[in-house]
C-alpha cells in the first residue's frame, strides 16, 4: 500500500514538472526573439579615437570636389557619428578599428582631393589598406611622407598619381608586412626619385611592386635588390631611366615573378646580356622602347608561360641582328605577340613557319608585325591563326599575291583568296597596309568579324564587295579599286571611310545618310560624279571630296555641321555661291573651295571663323575681298 502511494506520488510530481516545463517553454516562445545571435551581432561602432584621427585627416582635405568625405562629420545622428559607415571607411565587424582606408579619385583630374595627408593616420594602428592615388595631396612640402612608414600593419598602400617630388622615403622600408605597394608617379614625370632601393629588402612579403616613371637612374644594382624579393608576382618599371639591365645575377630568385614591364627605358646594350630571360615564370612581358639590340635571346623560346610579349620599338638597321633566328614555336599560351618596329628583316612565310607558335589549338589573338623589313608572301600557315582577334602586318615589303587555297601553297592567284578571310573570320582587326600587296579582293566579305579594316596603299584592283556589317573603321585609299561606291558600307555605326586615290565612279549613293556616326569620309582623287550629298551628319569632322567630277551648288545643309574641323571640295566643277552662313561653322579650321566655279560675294561671315588656319578660294569666278579681322589677318 505505501508503496503504490510512492509510486502515485512520483508519477504526479513528473506530471507536474512536465507541465511546468511545457508552459515555461510556451512563454519562451512567445517571447520577442533578439535581433541576432552573437555570432551576427551588429557590428560595433567605430574607436572614438580613430573617429577623431579621421576627421583630422578631412581637415587637412582643403578641397573635396567630389565629396568624397562629406559623410564625415561629427554631428547629426547617430550613423554619421559612426565612422565606420562613412564613405571610404571599413571597420573590422569584430573590433570596430579601422582596416581600410579607399579613397581613390577615380574621376577626371579635376575631381582630385587637395591638402596634405595628415599625421593623424598614425592613430590607426590597426590599418591594413590605404589608397589616396590620384589626389593632390602633396602639401607645402611636396614630398612622400615618411610617418607612413611607422603604420606597421599596413598590407597595401597605394600612392599613384599624386605628384610628389623628391626621394622615396627609406622608412617605408618598415612595413614589413607590405603586399602591395604603388608608388607610380602621374605620367611623363619623373619628379619622383630613389638613389637607394635597399629598403626593399626588408619587404619580405611584398607581391606586387609599381614604381613606374620613378627615377631611379642611378640605382645601379636595382636587378639584385629586386632579385631579394621572392614573393614578387607584378613588377613595374616603365619610365624609370633605368640605365641598364645585363647585371650577372648568379642565383634567380624571382620564382614567382608573373610579370614583368621595363618599358621605356634606355637599356642600350644587346638583348641577349639581360638577365629576365631565364624568369621562365613570366605570364607578362613589356619591353618596348628600351633601345636593346641584337638578336633575340634563344632562352625566349624557353619561357613557355608567356601569355603577353611586347618587344616593339627596338629596332635596329643592320640587317644580320635582326634575322629572326629565335624559335617561338612552343610558346603555346602566347595571346599576344608585338614587334611592331622591331626592323625584322627576311621572309615573311620563314617567320610563320619556323618561328611563330605551331600549337594546336593556337592562342594567338593579336600579332602586330607592322613597320618592319619582312618581305615575301604571306604563307598559307597563316589560315591555322583561327583565334586572331587584331592582326598587323603594314609597312612592311609582302609584295605579290597570295596562294588561292589553304591546300595549294604554290598556287598563285589574281586576288586576295576567299580563304585568306574565312580563315580570319573571328579577327576584329587587320591592317595589311603599305605593302605591295595585288590583285582583287573577295567577293564577299560580309560574314566576317572586321570591325576594322586598313589595306591602303597596295596595288589592289577590282571593285569594292559586300563589306563586314560591323565595319567602323574602313580605309582602301591609294589603290587601283575601280567601279561604283558600294551601296552599303559596314553599319550604321561607321566612323571613318577612306576611299580616297583610287578610280572609283559614279554617284555619291544617298545611302550614305544613314551613317549617323561618321565622322571622317575621304572620297578624294576619284572619278566621282553628280552632286555632293545633303544629308551629311552633325559629327562629322572631316569632308574631303576634292579632285572629283561633282556638280552643283555647294549644299546650304552644310553650315550646319558645327563640329566640323576640315572641308575641302577642291578641284570639282560645283557652281553658284558660297553659302552665306559658312561663317557660322565655328569649328573650321581648314576650308579648300579652290578650282571650282563658284561666283557671287566672298562671305563677310568668314571674318567669324575665329579656329581658321587654312583657306583657299583661288581659280573661282568669286568678287570682293577676302573680310579682314580676327584669325583671317593672321593667314
Amino acid at each position: 500500500m505505501v508503496a503504490t502511494v510512492h509510486r502515485l506520488a512520483a508519477a504526479m510530481l513528473v506530471s507536474l514538472l512536465c507541465c511546468f516545463l511545457f508552459i515555461a517553454t510556451l512563454k519562451a516562445q512567445q517571447q520577442p526573439q533578439p535581433a541576432a545571435s552573437d555570432n551576427t551581432a551588429s557590428p560595433p561602432s567605430c574607436i572614438p579615437h580613430e573617429r577623431d584621427a579621421l576627421l583630422a585627416f578631412k581637415h587637412a582635405v582643403t578641397s573635396d570636389p567630389a565629396g568624397l568625405l562629406t559623410s564625415w562629420r561629427r554631428d547629426g545622428g547617430h550613423g554619421e557619428q559612426d565612422c565606420c559607415r562613412w564613405r571610404g571607411v571599413r571597420c573590422s565587424n569584430r573590433t570596430g578599428h579601422v582596416h581600410e582606408l579607399r579613397l581613390r579619385n577615380t574621376g577626371e583630374e579635376e575631381a582630385a582631393m587637395e591638402g596634405k595627408i595628415s599625421p593623424s593616420l598614425l592613430a590607426l594602428d590597426h590599418l591594413e589598406h590605404l589608397d589616396l592615388s590620384w589626389n593632390d595631396l602633396t602639401g607645402p612640402s611636396g614630398r612622400l611622407p615618411e610617418f607612413l612608414g611607422s603604420l606597421k600593419n599596413l598590407k597595401y598602400l597605394d600612392l599613384s598619381g599624386i605628384p610628389f617630388y623628391g626621394g622615396l622615403p627609406r622608412q617605408f622600408g618598415n612595413l614589413s608586412r607590405l603586399q602591395y605597394l604603388d608608388l607610380s608617379n602621374s605620367i611623363f614625370r619623373e619628379s619622383t626619385n630613389s638613389t637607394d632601393l635597399s629598403w626593399l629588402t626588408r619587404l619580405p612579403s611584398i607581391q606586387y611592386l609599381n614604381l613606374n616613371q620613378v627615377n631611379l637612374g642611378t640605382v645601379v644594382d636595382w636587378p639584385h635588390i629586386i632579385n631579394m624579393l621572392p614573393s614578387l608576382r607584378v613588377l613595374r618599371l616603365s619610365y624609370c631611366s633605368l640605365a641598364s639591365a645585363n647585371q650577372s645575377l648568379p642565383h634567380l630568385n624571382l620564382t614567382n615573378l608573373e610579370e614583368l614591364d621595363a618599358s621605356w627605358n634606355s637599356f642600350d646594350h644587346p638583348m641577349v646580356t639581360s638577365w629576365f630571360w631565364n624568369i621562365t615564370s613570366l605570364r607578362y612581358l613589356y619591353l618596348h622602347d628600351t633601345s636593346m639590340y641584337g638578336q633575340f635571346p634563344d632562352a625566349l623560346g624557353d619561357m613557355t608561360s608567356l601569355q603577353v610579349l611586347d618587344l616593339s620599338y627596338n629596332y635596329n638597321n643592320d640587317e644580320k641582328y635582326r634575322i629572326m633566328t629565335t624559335d617561338l614555336k612552343n610558346l603555346c599560351n602566347l595571346e599576344v605577340l608585338n614587334l611592331d618596329w622591331a626592323l625584322l628583316y627576311g621572309d615573311i612565310a620563314e617567320l610563320f613557319r619556323n618561328k611563330l607558335p605551331r600549337c594546336s589549338p593556337n592562342k594567338l589573338q593579336e600579332l602586330d608585325l607592322n613597320w618592319n623589313q619582312l618581305t615575301g608572301m604571306l604563307p598559307r600557315w597563316i589560315g591555322q591563326l583561327t583565334s586572331l582577334v587584331i592582326l598587323n602586318l603594314g609597312r612592311n615589303n609582302i609584295t605579290g599575291s597570295l596562294p588561292i587555297s589553304v591546300g595549294q601553297l604554290t598556287g598563285i592567284a589574281d586576288k586576295l583568296p576567299q580563304w585568306f578571310f574565312d580563315a580570319f573570320s573571328n579577327v576584329r582587326f587587320m591592317n595589311i597596309s603599305n605593302n605591295q600587296l595585288n590583285g582583287t579582293l573577295p567577293t564577299d566579305m560580309g560574314s566576317t568579324s572586321l570591325e576594322e579594316l586598313y589595306l591602303s596603299s597596295n596595288q589592289l584592283t577590282g571593285h569594292i564587295p559586300i563589306l563586314p556589317s560591323n565595319i567602323s573603321f574602313l580605309n582602301l585609299s591609294n589603290n587601283f579599286l575601280s567601279g561604283p561606291l558600294p551601296s552599303a558600307v559596314g553599319s550604321t555605326n561607321l566612323n571613318q571611310l577612306s576611299l580616297f586615290s583610287n578610280r572609283l565612279t559614279g554617284h555619291i549613293s544617298e545611302s550614305f545618310c544613314k551613317y549617323q556616326q561618321l565622322f571622317v569620309l575621304d572620297l578624294s582623287n576619284n572619278f566621282l560624279e553628280g552632286e555632293p550629298p545633303l544629308c551629311l551628319k552633325t559629327r562629322m569632322t572631316s569632308i574631303d571630296l576634292s579632285s572629283n567630277n561633282l556638280i552643283g551648288e555647294i549644299p546650304e545643309e552644310i553650315v550646319f555641321l558645327d563640329d566640323l574641323v576640315n572641308l575641302n571640295l577642291s578641284r570639282n566643277h560645283l557652281s553658284g555661291v558660297v553659302p552665306n552662313k559658312i561663317g557660322e561653322m565655328q569649328s573650321l579650321e581648314s576650308l579648300d573651295l579652290s578650282r571650282n566655279m563658284l561666283s557671287g560675294e566672298i562671305p563677310a561671315s568668314l571674318s567669324n571663323l575665329t579656329f581658321l588656319s587654312y583657306l583657299d578660294l583661288s581659280y573661282n569666278n568669286l568678287t570682293g575681298r577676302i573680310p579682314s579681322g580676327s584669325q583671317l589677318d593672321t593667314l
